[in-house]
């Protein structure tokens, strides 16, 4: 398994990449399927309670059952980039509070694929409570083992 390194992407950004030994089609694949995404979940708070389309593309919505804090809750998010051309691949949605997820893959082989994920966190409509309340941090460890989790997958 290949080990998760931190990126500087700026002020109120947390992003972490791993490299895959698996074709970024694929990885873009699972990600753009938000019924997928309780399996790549590193977490523990994304449920497999999804609404939405099985591809998601710019402008979509779906909603995934998710659990906090023992509080189950739900949440509907809006894809506010997808692209899915060339050797670099993006899908980022918003969270209804203005934070963003961004997922980045880049191929570096035909069977290898650098892949980002970051927490996007100085659009949000009130960013300096998601530092308090620790947010920012549990997001980064749960970033860690999401890209952990998927990089073992592949290895």
């Amino acid at each position: 398994m290949t080990s998760v390194s931190t990126v500087d992407r700026g002020d109120r950004v947390i992003a972490r990449r791993v490299t895959v030994n698996a074709p970024a089609d694929d990885l873009f694949a699972q990600v753009a399927d938000p019924h997928r995404h309780g399996e790549l979940d590193g977490s523990g708070t994304v449920k497999d309670t999804v609404k939405g389309p099985t591809t998601l593309s710019r402008g979509a919505k779906f909603s995934v059952g998710m659990k906090q804090f023992g509080v189950p809750y739900r949440i509907t998010s809006t894809v506010t980039e997808f692209t899915d051309t060339g050797d670099t691949k993006v899908i980022e949605w918003q969270h209804p509070l203005g934070h963003k997820w961004r997922w980045e893959f880049v191929a570096v082989g035909p069977s290898s694929t650098e892949v980002t994920e970051s927490f996007v966190y100085g659009t949000a409509k009130i960013p300096k409570m998601l530092e308090v309340t620790k947010q920012t941090a549990q997001n980064a460890n749960g970033i860690t083992k999401t890209l952990e989790k998927l990089s073992a997958r592949y290895s």
